[in-house]
């Protein structure tokens, strides 16, 4: 990002009235967490017959939940993260009225640690669980916990993440909010994310302004229609546009 394209992106979100991020999991690798579909993610990892794709569904929960569990718990939870620079960017432009809101394709709950408020998590947070059976609700520490599968201390039930899974659909209010939100901005950052995962990634469509920034390291299906294409690293980019320290 050369100097003059880092004014004119500054400008634009001084005079801006409302700026949305709309993020994925890009957002957390500065935190530790891999992504899943760049360069050694987790989508890139061999595991035996069965995709992670697969593990990771409700159907696959319930027929073997020992298997789920040992996958989810070793590839999907990482109690030790904490937010990086680009949270903390965030968090900041919303203390000062320029941000409106996250939108976020993470289950990880960082941006909430960096002090961010509004934030709409379309898929769900693991910090949240509940039993299939009776409803009871609960803690992140409780799953970690457990050895092997957690099941309701009331009702025997299954515990699971209140994640959205593959082949589920989204929240409906979540995804509406979500598009309302975009429809109303006037800056739109889209960090972090492949946008190939429908129907997130066609959030976007729902913007009606000018100043599509787009900050991925891989190029998009979108990135036609961004005023500026950035390929480096989220947490540079944002304290380069928005300094907090």
């Amino acid at each position: 990002m050369d100097r003059m394209e880092l004014e004119e992106i500054r400008e634009i979100i001084k005079n801006a009235q409302s700026v949305v991020f709309l993020g994925g999991a890009g957002v957390s690798t500065d935190s530790g967490i891999p992504d899943f579909r760049g360069n050694g993610g987790l989508y890139t990892e061999d595991t035996g017959e069965v995709s992670p794709e697969e593990i990771l569904t409700a159907s696959y929960m319930r027929a073997n939940p020992q298997g789920f569990y040992e996958y989810y718990k070793g590839n999907m939870i990482y109690t030790w993260a904490q937010p990086n620079q680009a949270h903390r960017v965030l968090a900041r432009m919303e203390k000062d009225g320029k941000l409106t809101g996250v939108i976020t394709q993470n289950i990880d709950g960082l941006h909430q640690r960096a002090g961010s408020k509004n934030v709409i998590e379309l898929h769900g947070t693991s910090l949240n669980n509940y039993c299939i059976g009776c409803g009871k609700t609960y803690s992140l520490d409780y799953i970690m916990e457990c050895e092997g599968v957690p099941y309701c201390e009331d009702c025997g039930g299954l515990v699971r993440p209140d994640v959205v899974m593959y082949k589920e659909g989204l929240d409906t209010h979540s995804f509406y909010e979500a598009q309302e939100l975009i429809y109303e901005a006037d800056v739109l950052i889209v960090g972090g994310t492949s946008l190939k995962v429908y129907p997130a990634a066609g959030l976007i469509d729902a913007y009606q302004g000018d100043n599509l920034i787009i900050i991925n390291k891989d190029p998009t299906g979108y990135d036609d229609r961004a005023k500026f294409v950035i390929r480096e690293s989220i947490s540079d980019t944002l304290s380069a546009i928005y300094p907090i320290d």
